[in-house]
């Protein structure tokens, strides 16, 4: 693939220039899409003496991660490859003049030089058929273009949506017929049990109807062991240790347990319960930040990064292949994986949010600005998709620390610290600015506004799945919630009762999509194994010779996905 690239140049010099490619509402390529990224050119040698030019372009050096090597060996041959800083805190890449056969990689004073075109090393890592092989002593990784898997249902969805005529409304008829009310449970109260003290080490609890307090919730399809003599009834809407990881709580709740007070406040924005999905129960589990990192990762194939179909043509301009220009992410290669380097510390991942199709606006204001509001992703500090104002933001910056509110153009000034970063539509659950406490977003009732899915008929109740931050006086947590049978409104009410400041929607439909495994340490040392928030959601894996490969971790996924690692140095 042909894309042009800068020379060196001084450095404020490239900079505004990079930053103009990067605002230019003009076709460009993905390399020409990164504002920050660095450039370096060298004269090569290859092997028997050939002589060429390699490009080295570190595409965000204050993330320092992903980089793209472009080799010319001047008749017409040129080659791409996408590589990845196996120590991006500590390792520095770069072409140098003394060692023109490959790239010297610099940490602190030891210099590794690793020889990639002097010899056969790239050619072999490239014949690997694994996304993620190992160069110079797995200092350096090579990206490989790899399938990912999809499940049977993904698959029929795609074939009626793209082989189809007519195959969207299909899926609309699949969705009010056979998905809706499909995974729906029934909540199943029982007696008082008195939950644990407020501020024992674990997340706040939910704010019950006095009426509901100290009441008994069966755990109904929880697939996530919690420690205790008996898990099989939990304190409604308090908090229970995950049995198997430290620093990971679970927590189940009906809607109709909420407080009234939240229940009937703000009804200018939320809409009232009906009886199914203020039964339904929501299963929740919380990670303390004090003890697991936040990552990111774009599928093999989703979310794409070409136009979505929705939004008025008026705002979509023929001569751009996509909303940012860009219309592929070549020569970058995503794998639907999880790192090397991150895999051992993995504790649990989760599904991300809507494919590219769905992921911008058809009604209301933000269909109209921004080419349609598409929403963005980052990964490993390389904007893949840019992030949009007014639309809600799941972001880690370079430092470690997790973030969730809307996007706005003033946090673009600190756009090259953000390592991953996802939106997915506008916010579930925000803080009032004037109290301070948690309210539902302002387009929670709105289906078309909000774009929340569903049918045309505004059919919105279905599975769906949502996270959000809560801040405590000793940490924060990061909160995943699986809603078996709920509108947006329910979400909304359920994140108030749990005090997020902030929340927003993740994918739908179905268990599979909106899924979480936890990966619990094995006993005696043995191999980890995976615990599901919900059973149902063990579908989205296989068994390889008998044994479970999970999506994510150990097979590439054609979905985006977090997944929660846990920190250096941490207790186990």
């Amino acid at each position: 693939m042909q894309f042009a690239v800068s020379d060196e140049l001084p450095q404020g010099v490239a900079a505004r220039k990079h930053a103009s490619e990067y605002a230019a509402d003009v076709p460009k390529t993905i390399v020409e899409l990164q504002p920050f990224r660095r450039v370096q050119e060298r004269p090569i040698v290859g092997t028997e003496g050939r002589r060429g030019s390699a490009t080295l372009i570190n595409l965000n050096p204050v993330i320092n991660d992903w980089l793209v090597l472009l080799l010319d060996w001047g008749d017409g041959s040129k080659v791409s490859y996408h590589l990845e800083n196996a120590a991006p805190a500590s390792q520095a890449i770069t072409l140098d003049p003394a060692f023109p056969t490959g790239l010297m990689l610099n940490s602190g004073a030891e210099r590794h030089p690793c020889e990639l075109w002097g010899g056969r090393a790239l050619e072999a890592a490239t014949a690997e058929p694994i996304p993620y092989a190992a160069l110079c002593g797995a200092r350096l990784y090579l990206h490989n273009a790899v399938r990912g898997r999809r499940s049977n249902l993904e698959a029929a969805v795609e074939f009626l949506r793209d082989s189809v005529w007519g195959g969207e409304t299909l899926v609309t008829i699949a969705k009010e017929t056979v998905l809706k009310d499909a995974g729906r449970e029934q909540a199943v109260l029982g007696g008082r049990m008195p939950g644990p003290a407020e501020g024992s080490g674990r997340p706040a609890p939910a704010t019950l109807d006095p009426a509901y307090e100290e009441r008994r919730i069966s755990r109904g399809s929880l697939g996530i062991p919690v420690a205790g003599p008996d898990d099989a009834q939990f304190a409604l809407g308090q908090w229970m240790p995950a049995r198997d990881l430290n620093g990971a709580f679970v927590s189940l709740i009906a809607p109709q347990a909420i407080a009234p007070e939240i229940l009937g406040g703000h009804r200018d924005r939320a809409s009232a319960l009906d009886a199914k999905e203020s039964s339904a129960p929501v299963y929740l589990v919380a990670f303390d930040l004090r003890r697991f990192d936040v990552g990111f990762g774009v599928g093999t194939d989703h979310p794409r990064v070409d136009w979505s179909p929705r939004p008025p043509d008026a705002v979509r301009p023929k001569i751009l292949p996509g909303p940012d220009g860009v219309d592929s992410v070549k020569p970058l290669i995503t794998t639907g994986m999880i790192p090397p380097g991150d895999r051992a510390r993995t504790v649990a991942a989760f599904a991300g949010g809507f494919k590219r199709y769905h992921g911008a606006f058809k009604y209301g204001e933000l269909s109209l600005r921004n080419h349609g509001s598409h929403y963005g992703f980052i990964q490993e500090g390389v904007v893949l998709s840019k992030l949009q104002p007014g639309l809600s933001t799941l972001y880690v910056l370079r430092d470690g620390s997790v973030h969730m509110h809307a996007w706005t153009e003033a946090d673009n000034a600190g756009l090259a610290e953000v390592r991953y970063a996802r939106q997915n539509g506008v916010p579930l659950v925000e803080r009032d600015p004037v109290g301070g406490e948690p309210t539902p977003g302002a387009l929670v009732s709105r289906w078309g506004a909000g774009n929340w899915s569903g049918s045309a008929q505004e059919s919105l109740r279905t599975v769906r799945a949502g996270a959000c931050v809560q801040r405590t006086p000793q940490t924060e947590y990061l909160i995943y919630a699986y809603f078996s049978n709920a509108t947006p409104s329910a979400m909304a009410r359920v994140f108030q009762a749990y005090r997020c400041e902030h929340a927003m929607q993740l994918d739908i439909n179905a268990p599979i999509l909106t899924y979480l495994a936890v990966y619990a340490a094995g006993g005696g040392g043995g191999e980890p194994s995976t615990q599901y928030l919900v059973q149902a959601m063990s579908e989205a894996d296989q068994k390889v010779q008998g044994r479970l490969v999970p999506r994510f971790l150990a097979l590439p996924d054609n979905r985006d996905f977090f997944y929660l690692l846990r920190r250096r140095g941490g207790s186990p």
